[in-house]
Order: structure tokens, then C-alpha cells, then sequence
């Protein structure tokens, strides 16, 4: 029996082999050159929501005229109870649950659900009866609140700060440091708050190139991620996965070894 021997290791050593390879998908994008990205097409505007924070500045060629546009906010006592003599910085509004802010002189006006670029052609209309005919007033929005969250199987999970206010699903999670090797590429969660204050949950699979073509591929302020755990890492999470290994090898040894003994024994 002892010829049956070396193809029974073989046969041992190619499930080995097997087992110590993951059954988990981890390339990104792995039907890329099948996918058309014609609907991908087209240019991002985020929109302005309800509790984000607005920082508006106008300008004009007469600093007087653009003044009462822009308001400053005093600067705090120091810890000596003097006042701090830095120059104070610009009033910044906050988008209520209507959609609306109070602004200089105009008072309340919507602006939930505009772009930042229609947003600033509003107001600019808004305030031009206030000054001459020959002024020509530029104002600029910027949203000072936007950030997203990535949390669960990634190597640096947090909130992340977006300067340019338009930020994607793979930004965000090279931010965060990209998914761990027991992070579930096909099936990540988003969690949405819509402008009404409803949840809703969409699954992102970073596996198909589909994804560039998902109106869900931009992310809006506030966008939580979350990458769930594989099997392999539910599996280990009570025990360390050096143990987890080792108990393994010593199973399938001592299986090999009580079928060696029994063949050779025939």
C-alpha cells in the first residue's frame, strides 16, 4: 500500500495550497473592460442641505458697498479678559431645516437644494438693488461643513473633511486607507440621510465597474460608508488568527497522520 502513499500527499499538499488562498474577491473593477461608462458622463454639483454651514463673501470695487454683506464676528476674550486684537473672521450661516438663512439686509432666503453656482447667482440678483447701477458684485459660496465617514474594514476608518466639496466612493476610501484584506468589496454599505431627515441604504460592489455608472458613485456631505467584515474575519474575531491557524495545520496533520497509519497498516 505503500504506493498510494505519494498521491495522497500530493493530493493533502493541493488542498493545503487551497485552503491557505482567500475565496475572497479582493481586485477592484474586474469586468472594467466590459462595462461602457457612456452614463457615467457628466459633471458633479453638490447641493446645498439643511445643517450645513455657509461661508458667503461678497465683493465690489467700492469696499463700502459690499460691507454690510459681510459680517464679522468678534474675536473672544483671551484668558487674560482682554480682547483678542486679531482681526475677526466672516459670519458664517447655518441652512435650517426649511432650507433657508438669514443674510445681511435681504433677510431669510432658500437656498436648501441649490448648487453652489446657483446659490451665488441668487443672492448676487438679491442684492444689486442695494448698490449702483455701475457695480457689479461677485459673491462667493463655499461649504464650510462638508465631510464623510468611513468606518468597519478599512486600515484608517474616520470623518474626512472635503475641501473641494465633491468627493467619490474610492476617495473617500483611499482617505480612510483603503479596505483591509477582510473588507467585503461587493457589497459595501452607504447610509444617506435624505433632506427630509429619512435614512436610506444603498450597496456599492467595488468589485464591478458598474460602479463609475451608479448615481451613488459621488458621495453628498455627511455620506457614512461602511465596509462589513468577510467570513474569515467573523470567523476570527473571537480568536487571534495565529491560533486560529495553528489549530488548523494541527487538525489536518493529525487527520494525514491517522490516514497514513491506517494505509500503511493494510
Amino acid at each position: 500500500m505503500k504506493k498510494y502513499v505519494l498521491p495522497l500527499l500530493m493530493i493533502v499538499a493541493v488542498i493545503l495550497l487551497n485552503g491557505c488562498g482567500s475565496s475572497e474577491k479582493v481586485a477592484y473593477f474586474q469586468n472594467a473592460n466590459d462595462v461602457s461608462l457612456t452614463e457615467s458622463k457628466g459633471l458633479y454639483d453638490a447641493h446645498i442641505r439643511p445643517k450645513d454651514i455657509l461661508t458667503i463673501t461678497v465683493s465690489t470695487t467700492d469696499p463700502l458697498a459690499s460691507r454690510p454683506f459681510n459680517l464679522v464676528v468678534s474675536n473672544p476674550l483671551q484668558d487674560n479678559g482682554y480682547i483678542n486684537n486679531a482681526g475677526g473672521s466672516l459670519q458664517t450661516y447655518l441652512v435650517d431645516n426649511d432650507g433657508l438663512i438669514n443674510f445681511p439686509i435681504i433677510g431669510k432666503i432658500k437656498v436648501g437644494g441649490l448648487t453652489k453656482t446657483q446659490c451665488e447667482d441668487m443672492i448676487t440678483e438679491k442684492i444689486k438693488p442695494y448698490m449702483s447701477d455701475s457695480e457689479k458684485p461677485v459673491v462667493t459660496v463655499k461649504m464650510a461643513s462638508y465631510k464623510v465617514t468611513v468606518i468597519g474594514e478599512v486600515q484608517r476608518p474616520g470623518t474626512f473633511p472635503v475641501a473641494q466639496e465633491k468627493i467619490n466612493v474610492l476617495e473617500a476610501i483611499a482617505q480612510a486607507g483603503d479596505l483591509t484584506i477582510y473588507g467585503k468589496r461587493d457589497n459595501v454599505m452607504l447610509v444617506r440621510e435624505k433632506p427630509d431627515g429619512e435614512k436610506e441604504i444603498h450597496r456599492l460592489d467595488l468589485n464591478d465597474a458598474n460602479l463609475f455608472n451608479s448615481p451613488y458613485y459621488y458621495l453628498q456631505q455627511n455620506d457614512v460608508i461602511y465596509v462589513e467584515p468577510n467570513r474569515v474575519k467573523a470567523k476570527n474575531s473571537s480568536i487571534g488568527q495565529s491560533t486560529t491557524i495553528w489549530f488548523s495545520f494541527i487538525g489536518i496533520v493529525t487527520s494525514v497522520a491517522s490516514l497514513l497509519v491506517t494505509i500503511l497498516k493494510d
